[in-house]
């Protein structure tokens, strides 16, 4: 090791090989699993929406891999925090219904437009100042009504899939009881076993090989700009952003919002020509990494970040190959383990939402009206309902906060 290194290390108190740890690598490998699981599935229903071939597909996933994969690797190293960059779900939810109107090419364009909006609404801090106006419970709120519904999912899934989720959910419970830190590992294993034993693996042609991805030059369009560029940048600002610098937050790692929202819209520039319509801050996986389940310590949860990177990495250098193996994984296990690991979070949220801090008590009413916005998933004019969740959470609480009573007017001596 290098004098320069060992000073390095000791004046920042990091040293990878110390801070390592079985528990915060599964942690990013379970964030990257659940990213494969339910958001791919809205990226390739907008792939064949929009009437694109297998290797534009595999392209597509290919680049919003790699991107994210060194994204999180760079900024979690970087800023020793588990940064969690991953595509934008409500974005590619968004080109279902628009993809197929345009040239790819013209598509592509607009991602590059989307993407130098972003960069500029990043690294001016406009956006940064924005969402450190809005008080701490109403953004704790959005936190806790997007992941709601990941844990209200938990249920069903029992309901329809005993086996397999029903085994995942008592895994985790056994684990986090008698191993915290290990405990939605031991409920991914149990899960798999039981699913695997009771015949629910669906078999798959499976060929391991690596994904050639394919380039279109962005030609632009007015209407594509228009589009897809305008509501792309709304979407994954209130519905990706927010809600990923407010889990940070909650999570007690403040955020470098101009350099993580700066990087990830250049890489979302870059990696646009192979497919890759936009990639932003995670929310939902981010609050994986950044739980105690990840590290107790919370210097050493960077290692989740860094982990998930290179799981992306290497999950994407075989993007074919992975699209085609999660499709065995039944899909009540998926979403019993993505809600069961995000309790920790909603916990957190619920819990930030709930406490004014420094505000007047009327706060609380508006997070919980936030709460209930987001949740709702409702998506008014193709924006995001945590957009909806924050806007009304904001203006109900300009309503019912109380103004500061007048000082009564002196009256002269006569």
């Amino acid at each position: 090791m290098s004098t320069a290194q060992t000073t390095h290390e000791a004046h920042t108190g990091y040293n990878l090989r110390r801070d390592w740890s079985a528990s915060a690598t599964m942690a990013g490998f379970i964030a990257v699993v659940i990213s494969y699981s339910g958001p791919l599935l809205v990226v390739l229903e907008a792939a064949r929406a929009g009437g694109l071939d297998e290797r534009q597909t595999a392209s597509w996933v290919w680049a919003m891999s790699i991107g994210s994969g060194v994204c999180c690797a760079i900024m979690s190293w970087v800023s020793r925090q588990p940064v969690m960059i991953a595509w934008s779900i409500p974005g590619a939810a968004l080109l279902i219904t628009s993809l197929g109107n345009y040239e790819f090419s013209d598509a592509v364009g607009a991602y590059v437009v989307a993407a130098l909006v972003s960069l500029m609404l990043g690294v001016t801090g406009l956006f940064g100042k924005l969402l450190a106006a809005v008080p701490k419970p109403i953004t704790a709120g959005v936190l806790a009504g997007v992941l709601l519904p990941f844990a209200m999912r938990v249920a069903p899934a029992v309901a329809e899939n005993p086996a397999p989720a029903g085994a995942l959910v008592i895994g985790y419970l056994v684990g986090r009881r008698f191993a915290p830190r290990y405990a939605v590992f031991l409920a991914l294993g149990l899960g798999v076993l039981v699913a695997w034993a009771a015949g629910s693996v669906t078999p798959v042609d499976l060929h391991l090989g690596l994904t050639t991805p394919v380039l279109t030059w962005p030609t632009f369009s007015l209407d594509a700009v228009v589009g897809i560029s305008v509501p792309l940048v709304i979407v994954t600002a209130a519905g990706q952003n927010a809600p990923g610098l407010a889990m940070m937050n909650t999570a007690g790692y403040p955020p470098n919002d101009r350099a993580l929202l700066g990087i990830s819209a250049v890489a979302s520039a870059v990696f646009a020509p192979w497919g890759s319509h936009a990639l932003n801050l995670a929310a939902v996986t981010a609050g994986i990494a950044t739980s105690p389940e990840a590290h107790p310590d919370h210097r050493r949860r960077y290692v989740a970040g860094l982990s998930s990177g290179l799981f992306y990495i290497l999950f994407g250098l075989f993007a074919g190959s992975i699209v085609t193996l999660f499709s065995a994984i039944p899909a009540g296990m998926i979403s019993a383990l993505c809600g069961v690991a995000l309790l920790n979070a909603l916990q957190s949220a619920m819990f930030d939402s709930m406490h004014p801090g420094d505000h007047q008590p009327a706060v609380i009413e508006a997070a919980l009206i936030t709460l209930a916005v987001t949740a709702s998933g409702i998506e008014p004019f193709g924006l995001v309902s945590a957009f909806w969740g924050i806007l009304v959470g904001v203006i109900a609480y300009a309503i019912l906060r109380p103004r500061p009573a007048r000082s009564p007017r002196s009256v002269p001596a006569r």
